[in-house]
């Protein structure tokens, strides 16, 4: 849903830094890589200690690099297969810290509330389903299908659960926390399951032509 202002973000208020950046002669794939290690940073160090407001600007500093790198590379006219790897492989490292952080949390001695164990579940729930919705998309476009959709992109998840828990650390109403967390996993689960779906129901329509059975595609090792 919130990728429909990606142009907005890039083309507007991200570009002063886009040029200071090309300017300074820093690679794309530079920018990716230390705007993966402020989120992770930031997760890591001030969400197992209760710090989640502190957390959140920490992180917000750099997760805006996922905006800026890719502008960068169309920029220079530098886009390339290892550049779109690189960028995937390095958000699933920045969207695990995110989640993992808010589970060592709920899990550490600064969490004051109760079912603890709980959240902590829901949190790592959103951590798997976030991943494996990515992976669906990457997976079913390499076989040449099309795995786009659902209610919980990459963007939705970032924006809804940092602002929210940041907002439930400057307000001390966790209960936006919980709640965001409670959505993400609905929502994350749903979008596995719609991206499943569609990807089966083009995979039988391709096969059909030559009698294949969808169910006995070859997996791959390490699948």
């Amino acid at each position: 849903m919130l990728d429909r202002f990606k142009d907005f973000w890039q083309g507007v208020v991200l570009m002063p830094f886009v040029k200071l950046f090309i300017k300074l002669g820093i690679s794309p794939d530079t920018v990716t890589f230390v705007g993966t290690l402020g989120v992770c940073a930031g997760a890591l160090a001030f969400f197992p200690r209760g710090e989640l407001l502190w957390g959140v600007l920490f992180i917000t500093a750099f997760v805006f690099s996922d905006l800026i790198d890719g502008k960068m590379a169309r920029t220079l006219g530098r886009s390339s297969r290892f550049g779109a790897f690189w960028d995937s492989t390095l958000d699933r490292i920045g969207d695990g810290a995110i989640f993992g952080g808010l589970a060592l949390y709920f899990a550490g001695d600064h969490y004051d509330g109760d079912h603890g164990y709980l959240y902590l579940c829901v949190s790592l729930w959103c951590l798997v389903m976030g991943s494996v919705t990515s992976y669906a998309r990457a997976r079913a476009e390499s076989l040449g299908m099309d795995a786009r959709g659902g209610l919980a992109e990459r963007a939705d998840r970032l924006v809804s659960i940092l602002v929210m828990t940041g907002l439930s650390d400057l307000l001390d109403l966790p209960i936006l926390m919980y709640v965001t967390l409670w959505a993400l996993a609905a929502a994350s689960a749903y979008t596995v399951v719609f991206r499943v779906r569609k990807v089966y129901l083009q995979a039988v329509a391709l096969d059909a032509p030559s009698g294949a059975d969808p169910d006995a595609v070859e997996k791959p090792d390490g699948a």
